[in-house]
């Protein structure tokens, strides 16, 4: 598959780091899941984590969201140590929106009432709420499925209905989890561009962790590689490919993703 994006954010600007670990360890009693792990995420950047299932990436989305504590170590939020914050505070305060692997809409709604439920709740502005609806349906390009039931769309339609969900509430992070996982490429080459579109559109951060990296690597700035508990890479795709901890921790020797 040949690269979607066709740029990579480079700035002469001191970056603004939105999210960063520092020093972070979580275990599960005797089972180490996460071993002083530290990296940032500049704002509006399309940042990705890569690594075999199980080791940690969508550990790392439940520790942003504070769904789960770390043992030890300090989560910020634009400069700002959160882990004192519940959940509802840090999406609403820091304005994050999260895309989960499953599910993330209900099925027995249309999806013009799934987008209704969730704007109810997200959106103060209640003349404006319409409005905020089907834009985003006519962004994802919905219209004609917004009366058929969440349960009856297509895997990439559900997709789409759940990346207009998460940004109701204009979010300025966008958690992505899996996104990639058991669609085909041409829906995968749609999310791609959908992502892409989103970060010219309105310079949202977008983190996403996937094992598909040759799908993850074409619409990223920016990745991170993890492997037995820790952080054995980092850099743009380039540079990652040619990283030798990152070809023996994960890559091997022929990938090549352009």
């Amino acid at each position: 598959m040949g690269l979607v994006k066709q740029f990579r954010i480079k700035s002469h600007k001191k970056p603004n780091s939105i999210i960063s670990f520092e020093n972070i360890n979580l275990s599960y009693g005797s089972r180490l899941i996460l071993d002083n792990i530290n990296f940032k995420i500049n704002e509006g950047q399309i940042f990705g984590m890569l690594g075999p299932n199980g080791v940690g990436k969508s550990t790392i989305f439940n520790l942003i969201t504070g769904l789960i504590q770390p043992n030890s170590g300090k989560i910020k939020l634009n400069n700002i140590d959160v882990l004192d914050y519940p959940i509802y505070l840090r999406t609403k305060k820091f304005h994050i929106g999260y895309v989960p692997q499953y599910g993330g809409y209900f099925n027995d709604l249309t999806l013009y009432q799934n987008l209704k439920a969730i704007a109810e709740i997200v959106i103060n502005n209640k003349n404006g709420e319409d409005y905020k609806i089907n834009s985003l349906i006519s962004k994802f390009e919905l219209d004609n499925l917004k009366d058929v039931k969440a349960k009856f769309l297509s895997g990439g339609q559900k997709k789409k209905l759940v990346i207009a969900l998460s940004l109701l509430s204009d979010p300025k992070v966008l958690l992505l989890d899996e996104c990639f996982a058991a669609l085909d490429v041409l829906t995968i080459k749609m999310l791609q561009e959908i992502i892409v579109n989103l970060q010219k559109e309105t310079n949202i951060t977008i983190c996403i962790c996937d094992h598909q990296a040759r799908d993850l690597l074409a619409c990223v700035d920016k990745a991170m590689i993890l492997s037995n508990c820790k952080i054995v890479a980092e850099g743009s795709p380039n540079e990652l490919v040619e990283n030798m901890d990152a070809k023996s921790a994960y890559f091997g020797d022929s990938f090549n993703f352009k």
